[in-house]
């Protein structure tokens, strides 16, 4: 399974567009913030995708959850924006979180730099930004020889 991973497109419709028709095999789209209007719009034109998200710290009056859970593949994936585990200082409190929530994928946003990492057990993907200079997205592939998370820069 494919999961398209996105974050922080601050209004950026086109580069949120371009980065999910790049991804066409990608079952789940998962935001993690920072452009809940924009992917809301998203979901009437991929209605074979399905989508998640959380919000961010800019997405003012937003109802959305600050972290949530899925599973795909048996693999549990937690995700936020990262602002309310303060991300930007270290990881530290949202690998916690993860672990307490029994993940082994760790997806997180708002610093706008893209990572990916492992920690004993743990997979960890920042797929960085959207918007702004060198916009960026995540993929995480999940097959039966392992989990795979991946930075694609779009063009």
């Amino acid at each position: 399974m494919r999961i398209i991973v996105l974050s922080d497109s601050h209004g950026d419709e086109s580069a949120l567009r371009r980065a999910l028709l790049a991804q066409p095999k990608a079952e789940v789209a998962i935001h993690l913030g920072d452009g809940e209007a924009e992917f809301a719009r998203a979901r009437a034109a991929f209605p074979e995708k399905m989508f998640l998200q959380v919000r961010g710290n800019c997405d003012w009056g937003s109802q959305l959850a600050a972290a949530g859970t899925f599973e795909a593949e048996g693999v549990k994936i937690f995700y936020t924006h990262g602002h309310a585990y303060g991300v930007k200082s270290g990881l530290y409190n949202a690998v916690c979180a993860a672990r307490e929530q029994g993940a082994q994928v760790l997806l997180y946003g708002h610093t706008h730099q893209a990572l990916t990492d492992y920690d004993d057990g743990l997979h960890i993907l920042n797929p960085g930004s959207l918007s702004g200079w060198r916009p960026s997205y995540g993929t995480l592939d999940i097959t039966p020889q392992g989990i795979v998370p991946n930075v694609i820069r779009l063009p």
